[in-house]
């Protein structure tokens, strides 16, 4: 069985989205970065990075990073048609999923909800913040043109679908308007089942 790592409201929301869409059978090991646990012996032993998602394989092998473990779920479950079989297809796939992890989290997001990471001197968290949600806006904008009318970013539900929504999530919760399309797939998302079972069961209201 998999042991999956996370934090509930995190960017490993998506992974569990993922593992719920697939039917995987996993175990939960709950993550407390305010408390450190990222940084334990244990836990660094297993990944030197410290970092979430995490997912420990039943041979012992461990993954790391949203985007490699995205993948990996689609190619153990092709039967889900989480990424497509087609190489375009799939590359535009990959290239969304990666735009929300490494831009919209890893740059905008970032900055808001842990400034102090982006703290040089001579730039107060103030405004900091304000460039998180400037990156942020920016972002979404770069993103609400690329997405159609209705459905899922990339036709059907795909690994991308997973990780655009945390960060959908993570405006919706920060009160950060969602522009049109991007606040129509965030319902779509939200009207899944594995999607409304994931927000519950990490005690969020649905």
């Amino acid at each position: 069985m998999l042991t999956f790592y996370m934090t509930p409201g995190s960017c490993t929301t998506g992974i569990h989205i993922l593992l719920e869409e697939v039917e995987a059978l996993f175990m939960v090991e709950l993550v407390n970065l305010m408390a450190g646990d990222q940084n334990s012996e244990d836990y660094r032993q297993m990944n030197p990075k410290g970092s979430i998602p995490m997912i420990r394989l039943e041979s012992g092998q461990v993954l790391t990073e949203f985007e490699a473990i995205a993948c990996w779920l689609a190619w153990q479950h092709p039967k889900a048609r989480l990424l497509p079989t087609e190489p375009i297809a799939a590359a535009k796939v990959i290239e969304l999923m990666c735009y929300a992890v490494s831009n919209l989290h890893m740059q905008a997001f970032a900055r808001l909800f842990t400034p102090e990471k982006f703290a040089i001197e001579g730039h107060g968290l103030d405004a900091i913040k304000a460039e998180g949600l400037r990156r942020v806006q920016e972002g979404f904008a770069v993103v609400e043109q690329q997405l159609a009318e209705a459905g899922y970013a990339c036709g059907e539900l795909s690994i991308a679908d997973a990780a655009l929504f945390y960060v959908e999530f993570w405006a919706d919760r920060s009160d950060i308007e969602l522009p049109p399309k991007l606040r129509a797939h965030y319902n779509l998302m939200l009207g899944r089942r594995a999607v409304r079972q994931v927000l519950m069961e990490e005690g969020y209201r649905v």
